[in-house]
């Protein structure tokens, strides 16, 4: 995971219509940067549906939100079209954002050791610096977290 206070690594990604993104094209404005696991999964529906759902609160107050994970631009599209999400979710196939982010980690589950994204939420102020980072997110509960802490 990044440091709180370091400059957030730039990055020019596909959305899920295929519409490249640039983390410099927000400066000016707080980002709400997550990564997930996986599209269509438990876990990361609830955590998509839930920015969805409340995006307004943060759009109103001038906050982007972006989701990133490592799944394709259709299967973003597909995810996105689904649940009705309302926000920016990009493909980093590749891995060279997960990568410049420290999200890639090995993990385990069931005994097994595998290489996967580590669900984690940065929060990246107007000027581009990390003011919050948090790599123990609970899926579901995330976005309420980013509310309490924006104060919004």
């Amino acid at each position: 995971m990044l440091e709180v206070g370091t400059i957030a690594p730039d990055f020019a990604l596909p959305d899920q219509n295929g519409i490249i993104h640039k983390l410099r094209d927000f400066r000016g404005r707080k980002v709400v940067l997550y990564f997930y696991p996986k599209d269509n999964t438990s876990g990361c529906t609830k955590q998509a549906c839930g920015y969805s759902e409340n995006i307004a609160r943060f759009t109103d107050n001038g906050i982007v939100v972006l989701g990133i994970s490592k799944d394709s631009v259709g299967s973003h599209g597909r995810f996105a079209d689904k649940f009705g999400l309302q926000f920016t979710i990009l493909s980093d196939e590749e891995l060279a954002v997960i990568r410049s982010y420290d999200v890639w980690k090995e993990k385990k589950q069931y005994g097994r050791s595998y290489m996967g994204v580590v669900r984690t939420t940065y929060l990246i102020d107007e000027n581009g610096f990390i003011v919050m980072a948090n790599d123990k997110v609970k899926a579901a509960d995330d976005y309420a977290k980013m509310l309490e802490y924006l104060k919004i």
